[in-house]
């Protein structure tokens, strides 16, 4: 009786674990293989669920008219208790360009051990430019944080705004946290910082806009390691 019982029960919990192992796979990533053994990625998923050490999201400036939390950022903030919209609407994180705030989520409220918010300015006033800005401010405190797998997710859809084509918005983030992570590596090659590895980088995109977002994710790949390649070689600090 008993070992028919513990039958049951591990047969149970094989099931239950290849069950989860097929939702995993499921969910569509691309990967693409960056400088320094970095794995940037582009994943069907969005900062509720996703599994990572830090958790990054860009938040327009703050519209004193209402901030709009649509799909997933609804879900993000309200998984927090509404946290999001009371920092805003305190006026205690406005959003300006650059501004940031990293906090800690509750137990049992999303995966991510570390959420970091960026700001990203006026919608209006939104461009290519300034996503350049986040992604280079993203990877350097992923650096500064010792995060080893780092999710990013832009919710600009998610608060309302069409002024950036997602693809394009990805692919320039992508871009510079891949420049500036090399930066931070020659820096720490020249023992002019501690020695860390970033594991795993991941954009995050919804079903509408995985496929575009992967392409051009994957072109900047490619163009920021050219890039990397044309860099100065010299060390940064010259000997007297």
């Amino acid at each position: 009786m008993f070992a028919t019982h513990l039958s049951r029960i591990f047969s149970f919990m094989f099931v239950f674990s290849m069950a989860g192992s097929a939702f995993a796979a499921s969910i569509p990533e691309k990967s693409f293989n960056a400088p320094h053994n970095m794995k940037l990625s582009v994943k069907e998923i969005g900062p509720v669920t996703q599994n990572a050490d830090l958790q990054i999201i860009l938040l327009l400036k703050h519209n004193s008219n209402g901030d709009q939390y649509i799909e997933a950022m609804s879900d993000f903030n309200q998984k927090l208790g509404k946290l999001l919209s009371s920092l805003r609407e305190r006026g205690e994180f406005v959003g300006e360009l650059g501004e940031t705030l990293l906090f800690t989520p509750p137990a049992h409220s999303i995966t991510p051990k570390k959420v970091l918010l960026i700001g990203i300015g006026d919608e209006k006033d939104l461009s290519l430019e300034k996503l350049r800005v986040a992604g280079r401010i993203a990877a350097r405190e992923a650096v500064r944080l010792q995060a080893k797998q780092v999710s990013f997710a832009p919710t600009l859809r998610d608060q309302g705004s069409n002024v950036i084509d997602v693809g394009d918005g990805d692919a320039a983030v992508s871009e510079q946290v891949i420049l500036a992570y090399d930066t931070e590596k020659r820096l720490q090659a020249e023992k002019l910082a501690p020695q860390f590895d970033i594991k795993e980088w991941t954009i995050e995109a919804g079903p509408k806009y995985f496929d575009a977002a992967a392409t051009k994710v994957g072109e900047a790949v490619k163009s920021a390691t050219a890039e990397i390649e044309k860099r100065e070689k010299k060390p940064y600090m010259s000997k007297n």
